[in-house]
């Protein structure tokens, strides 16, 4: 339930089943006193317009709604004796587009369609400032909607993320015993150096792939991998020897991994 402001009167706006249903009787006594808002909504009742315009939008909404009841109020309306409740249309035509709601929000309520048009019977004024009032509302409530999903996706997206990177991505630290032995291709130096693993031991735990290692890498690891590349030959060129070498690249994996990854989680929360 929330309130829109049209002119110095509140408007209440429920929501019942994801449909939106405005109070007539707001409406009404945005016009006259309280004790007329509900002859107000009689006397636009009990017209032939009303009666059509309702029948027309319960047949097009509503598969319960009974015709013939509908049709035999139509043949009485502009009679002199003719009085119509929001209460009864309801109860003799299944109706759904009006609800009459009792208690501390009580009073009637139409969908937004009819809401719309009982607004001529107010003033052509008021119901446009209610139309515009109205889509005021819907689109604050699109925004927040819009904005609270993006953020709780991103929420998630982090999580998942975060512990994807803690499990996979992220190399860890060789221990002395891996940095002594001594790789026979430089390929593997920077396969121990970023996975921590050779090509070989690769090949042995995933027997039902196709291809190798790197493959199989994610977008910032292959990254990191170019760059490592790189930077091991300008260590070749300098002499340093391979087991220095596979040092150095396993602790500027780590560094470069932890830079690509705080980058995309940023994007991630934006």
């Amino acid at each position: 339930m929330v309130k829109i402001k049209v002119g110095n009167s509140e408007i209440t706006v429920l929501t019942v089943e994801e449909k939106d249903y405005i109070s007539l009787t707001d409406m009404a006594n945005a016009k006259e006193s309280d004790s007329r808002a509900a002859d107000i909504i009689k006397n636009w009742l009990r017209t032939r317009y009303a009666i059509e315009f309702l029948s027309v939008w319960e047949q097009i909404n509503n598969p319960d709604f009974k015709v013939v009841e509908s049709d035999h109020f139509k043949m009485q309306a502009g009679l002199p004796n003719f009085v119509l409740s929001a209460s009864e249309w309801i109860e003799k035509t299944d109706a759904v587009g009006i609800i009459v709601r009792k208690g501390k929000y009580g009073g009637t309520y139409a969908h937004k369609d009819i809401a719309f048009e009982f607004g001529s019977a107010i003033s052509v004024p008021f119901k446009i400032y209610l139309i515009t009032e109205f889509q005021r509302l819907k689109e604050e409530e699109q925004k927040q909607l819009g904005w609270s999903a993006k953020r709780e996706l991103a929420k998630l997206n982090y999580h998942i993320h975060t512990d994807a990177i803690k499990q996979n991505l992220i190399p860890k630290e060789l221990t002395p015993a891996e940095t002594s032995i001594v790789y026979a291709s430089e390929a593997d130096i920077l396969n121990m150096a970023l996975f921590g693993i050779t090509a070989k031991q690769w090949r042995e735990a995933n027997p039902e792939l196709k291809g190798n290692i790197r493959d199989y890498a994610a977008i910032n690891e292959l990254i990191c991998l170019s760059n490592m590349e790189n930077l091991n030959s300008v260590f070749i060129n300098e002499k340093i020897p391979q087991k220095e070498r596979l040092i150095k690249l396993n602790q500027i994996a780590i560094q470069q991994m932890k830079v690509l990854i705080e980058i995309e989680n940023r994007k991630l929360l934006k």
